[in-house]
């Protein structure tokens, strides 16, 4: 068997008039994240550490920001899409560990549903998901509340 491990991270800025979605779920917020799509920072560093992980480049690469069919689009969609990338190749997902760094919204009630949610378009236990928020003491441009950012890391088997 073989074992691979990729990291990801993703970034974007907090606008007013956007839905905030993280993690797939949909938060209530005085602003939201901007992007070519949902902007679902939590699902693009998942994609991109999934891609990584299996040597398949990263989420620009397979769905560019340039492409119209992605405007706006669910990230659930973009995150299924890139698991079925990687059962194509051989791959099942062994287990994801997240954080997502925010001041503002306080995250933690909406982890259980996050990973519910996560764990159905992934086809896994939610048990293979782990998601945990965190601050930055109101240092940086996530302290500034300018924006959101998240890490994460994967581990996949061939």
């Amino acid at each position: 068997m073989k074992v691979r491990v990729g990291f990801g991270y993703d970034v974007h800025a907090l606008v007013p008039e956007r839905d905030l979605w993280l993690g797939g779920v949909k938060i209530e917020h005085t602003m939201g994240l901007q992007g070519h799509s949902d902007a679902d920072v939590l699902i693009h560093a998942i994609c991109d550490a999934l891609l990584g992980a299996a040597n398949m480049r990263d989420i620009g690469y397979h769905f560019p920001d340039t492409a119209g069919e992605y405007k706006d689009i669910d990230s659930k969609i973009l995150l299924f899409d890139t698991m079925e990338l990687l059962r194509d190749a051989g791959y099942t997902l062994g287990n994801i560990d997240a954080t997502v760094a925010a001041e503002r919204p306080k995250l933690n009630p909406h982890i259980p549903e996050m990973k519910r949610v996560m764990a159905d378009v992934l086809q896994v236990d939610v048990e293979d998901i782990s998601i945990k928020a965190t601050t930055t003491e109101k240092l940086g441009f996530t302290g500034r509340q300018e924006g959101i950012a998240a890490y994460a890391t994967v581990l996949i088997q061939k």
